[in-house]
């Protein structure tokens, strides 16, 4: 298995979508180059959506056009909820698109009003129009684990969403435990199954941590073999659709956790601290990881 693992900060799409305080494009981009200089090694800047629905998001595609004119090395992701999203997302300039998939259909009804089966097909769409356009497409599944709406999601159903868009080209495939109700057993089970099935390179996992155990969850599937987690800078985020949705697992404490275990993710944290720093200074709400407060002094410590 390998030692490198891929992490994603979802903080500027996934963190400020469901904040009340608003951001400008400036300091959204202010916030990217942060993480950015801190050697994450991929970012989800944005998506779009509905500006009247998420307020946060609009005006993504101006952000897309300043990175451009700055150069912007580290690769971006935006979120996608349709075909309209997608147009918009090619029309910016996006490589990579995240597109959601529903492992229910009240999820899928509340989030986009469609079923889960015709998000299934504007998905199938889209990976036919991406292919000829050279746009890299990953694949969320929502409430792979549970629902707030439907309750617990039959690890079958998972699977088989997950198998079918691999097969249709997907170029990952991220398992999103959305409200944060998976405990470790569950993700270590679902996960192993994955990756005996299809390997893990196209695997993913996205997990919040409602119930503290976030950590743990990202740890269970490292087990299975699992490389690639999406997190949030300074523990932002929060559906704005999914009742009792709380905050990602923060980049602070994963990115931490995999340098202890010897893992190679590419992260300066002391650059990633001061990137914690801005996210709660611009929100004035995100919480920051658990360990945040360790971690600072250990660095204090290491640099005197």
């Amino acid at each position: 298995m390998s030692d490198s693992v891929v992490i994603t900060d979802v903080g500027p799409r996934d963190g400020l979508q469901n904040q009340r305080k608003v951001l400008s494009i400036e300091q959204r981009l202010s916030l990217v180059q942060a993480i950015a200089d801190a050697g994450v090694p991929q970012i989800e800047v944005g998506s779009f959506v509905s500006p009247k629905a998420v307020p946060a998001m609009a005006g993504t595609d101006d952000l897309f056009a300043q990175l451009d004119e700055q150069g912007f090395a580290t690769p971006t992701i935006a979120l996608i909820p349709n075909m309209k999203g997608y147009e918009l997302a090619r029309a910016a300039g996006a490589s990579t698109v995240s597109m959601v998939l529903y492992a229910s259909d009240g999820m899928a009804q509340k989030n986009v009003g469609m079923s889960m089966t015709e998000a299934e097909q504007v998905t199938e769409e889209i990976l036919q129009l991406a292919n000829g356009d050279g746009i890299e497409v990953i694949a969320t599944v929502a409430v792979a684990f549970a629902c707030p709406f439907d309750g617990a999601t039959d690890p079958a159903l998972t699977e088989k969403i997950v198998d079918k868009f691999i097969h249709a080209g997907a170029d990952q495939v991220v398992l999103a435990d959305t409200i944060g109700a998976a405990d470790p057993q569950q993700v270590r089970a679902l996960t192993s199954a994955l990756v005996a099935q299809h390997g893990a390179s196209q695997l993913g996992c996205h997990f919040h941590d409602t119930r503290a155990m976030g950590l743990a969850n990202v740890f269970a599937a490292l087990e299975s073999g699992i490389r690639r987690f999406d997190s949030s800078i300074a523990g932002l985020g929060g559906c704005p659709f999914a009742p009792g949705a709380s905050g990602n697992v923060a980049t602070d404490d994963i990115a931490m956790m995999l340098q202890q275990m010897g893992f190679e993710t590419g992260i300066d944290l002391q650059k990633l601290l001061q990137a914690s720093d801005l996210a709660q200074e611009l929100t004035g709400t995100a919480p920051g990881g658990r360990a945040k407060a360790w971690l600072q002094n250990h660095l204090l410590k290491q640099a005197s």
